[in-house]
């Protein structure tokens, strides 16, 4: 959710897949949504609030309908708030707005919403879904998230350019999550063993963020000893040029 700048961008190596989706699903969808965002726009509503909403939608979908086991219902909630990324980010071109503030407030909003969804996994499986196995696979799900957003981010700060998406980001996890608890909750309207699709799913996630956990700190180590050997080259190169006089 949020405003898109141009310094928000980061580069990406797409499928043929991932990119097929988000020319012609986000293409559709941002037309769709175009006069509504107009509407707000006319009401006087911000970009940021439209964010800040959008994220309390998510936060209240998760953390009620989740930790009672309404996994159907609370999926249903979650979608309705995400389009709120499409809407805010529609609404600042519009404005004419893309600025570093929106993609701070998006970037930062997205962590609580991500907390907010594995945080209401946690409670349904140390309550009422009695499974403390999975409710420490959420738990790690949770943590390995926030840390590989982190290491992005911290290794970008450091000037390194961080060339590596890994097997499963962000847009994965909540895909893969989503839909799986989704699909879970139908369960309760006599869907026979659909339930299960969750906990695998959580599985999946775990495993899959503990390789892009790895794969970007080998990156990040890679990449750190290559500007480190870049920057003594010259220095190497001026103490050998003076031995030689």
């Amino acid at each position: 959710m949020g405003q898109p700048v141009a310094s928000r961008g980061r580069p990406a190596t797409p499928t043929l897949g991932k990119a097929m989706l988000n020319k012609y699903a986000r293409a559709f969808f941002t037309r769709v949504l175009t006069p509504f965002a107009a509407f707000l726009i006319r009401r006087g509503v911000s970009p940021d609030t439209v964010t800040l909403i959008g994220t309390a939608g998510v936060v209240a979908g998760a953390l009620v309908f989740y930790p009672m086991g309404e996994f159907f219902w609370g999926t249903v909630v979650i979608t309705l708030f995400v389009f709120s990324d499409l809407v805010d980010g529609n609404m600042a071109r519009q404005l004419g707005r893309s600025s570093r503030w929106g993609a701070f407030l998006d970037s930062t909003l997205d962590r609580v919403a991500d907390g907010a969804i594995f945080g209401g996994f946690i409670l349904w499986y140390a309550g009422g879904g009695d499974d403390l196995v999975l409710c420490a696979v959420s738990i790690f799900c949770l943590a390995s998230g926030q840390v590989v957003s982190y290491t992005k981010a911290r290794g970008e700060s450091i000037g390194l350019p961080v060339a590596v998406n890994g097997l499963v980001e962000r847009a994965e996890r909540l895909v893969i999550s989503l839909v799986a608890a989704g699909f879970a909750g139908m369960h309760k309207f006599g869907v026979p063993g659909i339930q299960y699709l969750l906990p695998v799913a959580l599985w999946i996630v775990a495993v899959g963020s503990l390789v892009t956990l790895i794969q970007r700190v080998v990156t990040v180590r890679r990449e750190s000893a290559e500007a480190e050997a870049a920057a003594a080259a010259p220095e190497n190169a001026s103490h050998g040029s003076e031995a030689a006089k």
